[in-house]
């Protein structure tokens, strides 16, 4: 296969961008449409996400793991699945759309605020905050590296009075570590052993494009939130 051109790389790039709009389109949704309410299931709630995403979009509803997390579930790192759990009145609950869109190679999640617990809104508020500060930091450093952006995540989530959960900050995008080649599983994670430049080409002699995720909880409480989606393009 040829080595990818200007053109190829803009039009993944829209590609990317395009997907995310989707996700954003397909939560705003969510929250209009109440999917995400008290006394139903992760499951359950998770299953009418996805009915809604193939009914307006055309999406396969297929879930490679748990697509809502709430309560303590939603302090669990990704790729941990636990049993499903009934969405209580005043809970954080995290949307992740991630598995709707797997073809797109993109990520994206959200976080819904139920109740009126202060301490739970100021998280739900911290959460793009802390994004914000993560793809400043990105842009600011040309020759930043996976586990210095972590490191400052980690900073700004300490700064703002949570944790940063989870065991990265974020992903490669196009999925697998494999599929970033030469190099080891950590180069394709936003964690504190990638120690190469994050503005690099991969396989295929693709640019890379990188997901920021922030997973903030509160360890004394346990609660949690998440906000995700592509941090170098947007």
């Amino acid at each position: 296969m040829a080595t990818p051109d200007r053109m190829d790389e803009q039009l993944r790039a829209l590609g990317l961008v395009e997907a995310q709009r989707t996700a954003q389109s397909l939560f705003a949704e969510v929250v209009a449409r109440a999917l995400v309410a008290p006394g139903r299931s992760e499951r359950e709630a998770g299953d009418r996400i996805g009915k809604l995403a193939a009914e307006r979009f055309g999406t396969a509803a297929r879930h490679r793991g748990c697509l809502v997390r709430s309560g303590r579930h939603a302090t669990l790192p990704y790729g941990e699945e636990p049993s499903d759990r009934v969405i209580g009145a005043d809970d954080l609950v995290v949307v992740d759309l991630g598995p709707l869109l797997a073809t797109s190679e993109t990520d994206f999640a959200r976080t819904v605020v139920l109740g009126d617990d202060p301490v739970k809104k100021r998280l739900h508020e911290d959460l793009p905050k802390v994004f914000a500060a993560g793809r400043e930091a990105f842009h600011a450093d040309a020759d930043i590296t996976g586990g210095q952006l972590h490191s400052e995540v980690k900073a700004q989530a300490a700064k703002a009075g949570w944790a940063l959960g989870g065991r990265h900050a974020g992903r490669l995008v196009g999925a697998p570590a494999a599929s970033d080649a030469p190099g080891t599983e950590a180069d394709a994670y936003l964690g504190p052993g990638n120690d190469r430049p994050l503005r690099r080409m991969v396989r295929g002699g693709w640019r890379a494009h990188w997901i920021l995720e922030v997973h903030l909880i509160d360890e004394h409480h346990g609660f949690g939130g998440s906000y995700k989606q592509l941090l170098d393009v947007a």
